[in-house]
C-alpha cells in the first residue's frame, strides 16, 4: 500500500555539518521547519507541508541526485552544483538563487612567505618559472573542475589542480600542494593556516540555491503545487528581511492631510505610501486621531520614528516584517514558464 509521502515533492538537504544546521535554520524561519526525530534517520518530514518528504544527502551529492532524479528539488550550493555539471542542465535548474545564508568565495590562495605573489598575474608568472625548472605548480582543491575551469579561462595552463575533499588549507603546509583553492567566508581559517588569498583569483561567488529537476516536475505535475508554497514563503520570507513596520498616533485635519504630511519625506513614506486610519478615542477626546503605518528598511528606522515625532507622532511602536507577499510570487512565475518551455533554466 502506497502513502502520500510516496507521491509527495521530494526535497533534498544537506545532511551534516554547518550546511545542515544553516539549512534547517532557513527553512525555520521561513516557516517550513522540518521535523526529524531521529537524527539517524535520512527521511524526515515539514509539518506545514504533508506532501513533501525531506531526504538527507551530503551537500556535494545533492546535485547528482537531481540528476538522476531520485529527488524533485534540493537546496545546495551553487559551488556543488557547478562542480558537478552544467550550469543549463534542465535536470538541475537554479529556481532561487541566493537564498540569504552562507555566502562565500571560492578563491585561489598561496602562502603568506611568497612575499613575490600577490595577484593572480603573479601566479601565472610563477607557474611559468616553474614550468622552466621542470615543475608544475600544484594547486590542491575541493572544488576542481571549477578551479581548472578558471585558470584555463585566465589563460594559466602550466598548473596541475589536484582534487582534495577534505582540510585544504593544509594541502601546503603538508607537501601535498603548492596552492589552494578553496571556499571561504570570514578567511580565518586562511590566516590560521598561514595563506593568502589572490588578488583577482575569485573562482566563483558561491551561494545556496534552490535547484529542481524540471523533467520530474513535468512528469508528475501534482508535485508543483507543494513546491509553489516553498517558494511562496521563501520568496516572502526574503522579501520581508530588513524591514520593519512603524507604528505612530498622529492628529489631524484629515486622513489626507497626515498622509500628505508623512510624504513630505518620500523615502520614509512606506513601501506604495503610508495607511492612516481612525482611531477612535473615548467619547468627547479633543481632535481628531489617526494611526499612521509605514514599512520601511531596518537601517531608516530611527529617520521614520524621527519624522512621526516632528510630525507630531507619539505611541511609536515598531515590529519587524515576517514576510511580505507581492501581487505575485515571481519566482514560481518563473519557474511555471520555464516549465511550459518560455522561460530560460537558470
Amino acid at each position: 500500500m502506497t502513502t502520500a509521502h510516496e507521491h509527495g515533492l521530494r526535497l533534498a538537504l544537506p545532511s551534516k555539518g554547518r550546511p545542515y544546521d544553516a539549512t534547517l535554520d532557513f527553512l525555520a524561519d521561513c516557516g517550513l521547519a522540518v521535523s526529524r526525530p531521529n537524527p539517524r534517520q535520512y527521511v524526515a518530514s515539514i509539518p506545514a507541508l504533508p506532501d513533501v518528504t525531506v531526504v538527507f544527502d551530503h551537500s556535494r551529492e545533492i546535485p547528482e541526485k537531481l540528476r538522476d532524479g531520485s529527488v524533485d528539488v534540493g537546496i545546495t550550493g551553487t559551488d556543488s552544483l557547478y562542480e558537478t555539471g552544467e550550469e543549463d542542465d534542465e535536470r538541475a535548474a537554479v529556481i532561487a538563487y541566493d537564498l540569504g545564508f552562507m555566502r562565500a568565495q571560492l578563491t585561489l590562495a598561496v602562502p603568506d612567505a611568497w612575499i613575490d605573489v600577490w595577484t593572480l598575474h603573479d601566479l601565472a608568472d610563477l607557474s611559468v618559472r616553474f614550468r622552466d625548472r621542470s615543475r608544475t605548480l600544484r594547486i590542491a582543491s575541493d572544488s576542481p573542475n571549477l578551479t581548472r575551469q578558471f585558470l584555463h579561462r585566465q589563460g594559466i595552463y602550466y598548473a596541475e589542480v589536484i582534487e582534495q575533499p577534505g582540510a585544504v588549507e593544509s594541502a601546503p603546509m603538508m607537501g601535498y600542494a603548492d596552492a589552494i583553492s578553496v571556499l571561504t567566508s570570514t578567511g580565518t581559517s586562511l590566516r590560521e593556516n598561514r595563506l593568502k588569498t589572490v588578488e583577482g583569483g575569485t573562482v566563483l561567488h558561491a551561494a545556496q540555491c534552490l535547484v529542481a529537476n524540471l523533467v520530474n516536475l513535468r512528469r508528475q505535475p501534482e508535485k508543483v503545487a507543494p513546491l509553489a508554497r516553498i517558494l511562496e514563503l521563501v520568496e516572502a520570507r526574503q522579501q520581508a528581511r530588513d524591514l520593519i513596520s512603524v507604528v505612530a498616533n498622529m492628529r489631524g485635519p484629515s486622513a489626507e492631510a497626515v498622509a500628505a504630511h508623512i510624504w513630505s519625506q518620500p523615502d520614509l513614506a512606506g513601501l506604495q505610501g503610508p495607511t492612516v486610519a481612525p482611531v477612535y478615542g473615548q467619547p468627547g477626546s479633543d481632535g481628531t486621531w489617526y494611526a499612521v503605518t509605514v514599512v520601511v528598511p531596518t537601517t531608516r528606522l530611527l529617520a521614520a520614528v524621527e519624522h512621526f515625532r516632528q510630525s507630531g507622532g507619539t505611541g511609536i511602536t515598531a515590529i519587524p516584517a515576517r514576510y511580505v507577499f507581492d501581487r505575485h510570487c515571481r519566482s514560481y512565475e518563473a519557474l511555471a514558464a520555464r516549465l511550459r518551455g518560455t522561460g530560460p533554466l537558470s
